[in-house]
């Protein structure tokens, strides 16, 4: 019997959420300033309680430093028992599918399971390279993504997903 043939490939997990709906109530505010309106500070919060009582477990959150994403991130943890660290990265904001590649082969093999905080239209973009079925992440939505690799720095261009599940706020 050997060994390598029964062995199973690890699995990495990443979460997509786009940041929740914001305000365009002042206009000459710029993009990255923008906060969220009533909606988006009600959705990021009932997103983070769905994941939590789905069983989800999450190792980090990368999140853009954008007003809108940072208080998605900070309602989202409102709601999700989380312990591991944040990270606001400049890079999340117009992030290209590259972008996501890079960031993703830089986490420690010891995380499992990522959250990504960002915006459209590059998570939208990313979702459609990675994965055979694709979802429009309108805001506040999060997509299920699972790696066959073991190492994040494993993840490329040929890499493909498996969308597990997708979840918006006005469907849970």
């Amino acid at each position: 019997m050997s060994l390598t043939s029964s062995r199973l490939v690890d699995m990495k997990k990443l979460l997509l959420m786009r940041h929740a709906k914001s305000s365009w109530k002042d206009a000459v505010l710029p993009d990255h300033q923008r906060p969220l309106n009533r909606r988006g500070k009600r959705d990021a919060p009932r997103m983070g309680k769905y994941l939590r009582e789905q069983g989800i477990e999450l190792d980090v959150i990368l999140c853009s430093t954008a007003k809108r994403a940072r208080a998605t991130a900070k309602g989202f943890l409102r709601e999700y028992t989380f312990e591991g660290n944040v990270f606001h990265i400049d890079d999340l904001y117009h992030a290209s599918y590259e972008t996501f590649i890079a960031l993703l082969n830089q986490l420690p093999d010891n995380v499992d399971t990522a959250m990504i905080i960002g915006h459209n239209p590059g998570m939208d973009t990313f979702l459609e390279m990675i994965c055979d079925e694709y979802e429009h992440m309108p805001t506040a939505s999060v997509a299920y993504i699972k790696f066959p690799v073991e190492r994040w720095a494993e993840l490329s261009g040929i890499t493909s997903g498996e969308l597990m599940n997708f979840w918006m706020p006005r469907e849970i």
